[in-house]
């Protein structure tokens, strides 16, 4: 089965959809808000579908439009990367990928337009703390906030066996997250909302699994519900967020047990709070 990305045209446009967008045609990929701005995707050129859109919408305004090949949005992701234990296959390769007895466990993941295929340092660093973890007593409830593909909350589920509660506020990440956690059948295991980080932190959970840009990370950090939590990983931190965080997780009194930085300037944190109290089993 071929890879159903190829092409790429990308549409930005300024201001914020008021409504959901509903696009009739199967050339549709989905779009991506930003703050100030959309990015609509289609697998083909879509200007008078675009235009439509302006008209409805007349206070959105159209700045730019990108043709692009898949590989230059999505990265290096080959379709199939090794990660430690864990093995990330694109499903149209599933069929064809080798199965051994020593083969590693095995999760099912279609990046489609989010960000989150394996290839980035701090999701790899983030799946090597996610065994660190399971070595200090396996964790029962894990909070993933900043889901994206969903990627750490399956390996959270398919390798720890443990429930996951998986929040993005991107509506498209959250749902390419909830389609990749059907394909690889853990919805008893795996919940997707769409929310904030700082609104969800207070959620049970041994461990809380954020890769989460600077702001948004310093924000959870204030948070009650935040304090509370016993184990953390901590990632996508630049250099200078990563060091505001390190100085206020000492301040919280909550002990770094070990810190990865990849190219010089990306930070991951695993972190423990020992006067947090354990969690009780529902």
């Amino acid at each position: 089965m071929p890879s159903p990305y190829a092409e790429l045209f990308i549409y930005q446009l300024e201001g914020r959809p008021e409504a959901p967008i509903a696009i009739e045609t199967d050339a549709y990929l989905g779009h991506w808000q930003e703050e100030g701005s959309a990015f609509l995707f289609f697998s083909s050129p879509m200007p008078s579908v675009v235009q439509d859109i302006l008209r409805g919408q007349p206070h959105l305004r159209l700045i730019d439009s990108t043709h692009m090949a898949y590989d230059q949005w999505q990265g290096a992701f080959s379709g199939v990367e090794r990660i430690g234990r864990f093995q990330i296959i694109a499903p149209w390769l599933a069929a064809s990928a080798e199965t051994r007895e020593a083969d590693p466990i095995q999760i099912l993941l279609d990046p489609g337009l989010v960000f989150g295929a394996g290839t980035h340092p701090t999701t790899r660093d983030c799946l090597e703390a996610l065994e660190l973890a399971a070595d200090g007593g396996r964790p029962k409830d894990v909070l993933d906030l900043g889901t994206g593909t969903g990627i750490l909350a399956l390996a959270a589920a398919r390798g720890l066996r443990a429930r996951v509660l998986a929040i993005d506020l991107n509506f498209l990440a959250a749902r390419t997250a909830a389609r990749n956690v059907r394909l690889n059948g853990l919805g008893d295991r795996i919940l997707v909302a769409q929310a904030r980080a700082e609104d969800a932190i207070g959620g049970r959970a041994d461990l809380v699994a954020a890769n989460l840009h600077g702001e948004a990370m310093l924000r959870m950090t204030e948070t009650p519900g935040f304090r509370r939590k016993r184990r953390f990983i901590l990632s996508g931190l630049m250099r200078s967020d990563a060091k505001e965080v390190r100085r206020r997780l000492g301040v919280l009194g909550i002990i770094i047990h070990k810190e990865w930085v990849r190219d010089g300037i990306w930070h991951t944190y695993y972190a423990e709070n020992p006067a947090a109290p354990e969690l009780s089993t529902p």
